[in-house]
């Protein structure tokens, strides 16, 4: 693996933890706008972007520990773990650069979303909330290894002090990303070049978790956010015009 490549999974593994360590997610969202460029075929970016995501959220779920109420995370976890199955097996039948595309799309939506709408809309953590936010983190995550925005919405909702924000969040992109890499080696995305990217990426997953810890406290949160939109925007941009 060439020097330059190495320093740029390094990189973007570091700020992506970073992101996530602080605002609860973002790992993937962030990862996707380069990894499709740096490897073999969108399948196996999508399978190195949830190893080093799940490697990162068990080291913090497991620290959390104490503020997870289980039954206001496994209704959304099951529902998930339903549709990401057949997300992932529909990777392998859409040309890679479609799915670019149609990433791009997305990214831009999202930031566009969160920017702009996200703080207007009050969502009550229902069992109907539960179920369309599961369908839709399951859809977005086993297609782009990004299932944070819709179940992020969930957990904002229905938790009450950011500890338990992170401890639920963490938990589910944990336990979520363990079975989509399952499902992704099922699939023949789990190659020995993710492998090797695996063992480069995840020195940076624990700089950016170590980082991240220590500002957890301090950084302001919808500065580092607004950031994680505008980088998302021109990401999405560059993957349409690609």
């Amino acid at each position: 693996m060439e020097l330059v490549i190495i320093g740029i999974l390094l990189g973007m593994s570091c700020m992506g933890s970073f992101i996530q360590r602080v605002s609860g997610f973002g790992f993937g969202i962030f990862v996707m706008t380069v990894f499709p460029h740096i490897l073999p075929s969108y399948g196996e970016a999508t399978a190195l972007s949830g190893m080093l995501a799940a490697s990162m959220s068990i080291v913090v779920a497991y620290r959390m520990r104490k503020f997870i109420v289980w039954k206001q995370v496994l209704p959304l976890l099951g529902i998930f773990t339903v549709v990401s199955f057949f997300a992932v097996g529909a990777v392998a039948s859409f040309d890679d650069r479609f799915l670019k595309h149609v990433l791009g799309v997305i990214l831009i939506a999202i930031s566009i979303y969160f920017f702009f709408i996200s703080e207007k809309i009050k969502l009550k953590p229902t069992l109907l909330a539960q179920v369309g936010l599961g369908t839709l983190s399951g859809i977005m995550g086993g297609l782009f290894a990004m299932q944070g925005p819709p179940s992020v919405l969930y957990f904002l909702a229905s938790c009450e002090t950011k500890e338990k924000y992170i401890a639920h969040s963490q938990v589910y992109f944990a336990l979520g990303n363990l079975m989509m890499t399952f499902f992704r080696a099922g699939n023949g995305f789990v190659t020995t070049s993710v492998g090797i990217a695996y063992g480069c990426g995840i020195v940076g997953v624990i700089i950016g978790t170590a980082i991240g810890g220590k500002v957890f406290k301090k950084i302001p949160h919808k500065i580092l956010r607004k950031i994680v939109y505008v980088y998302m925007a021109f990401s999405g941009i560059v993957a349409l015009l690609a």
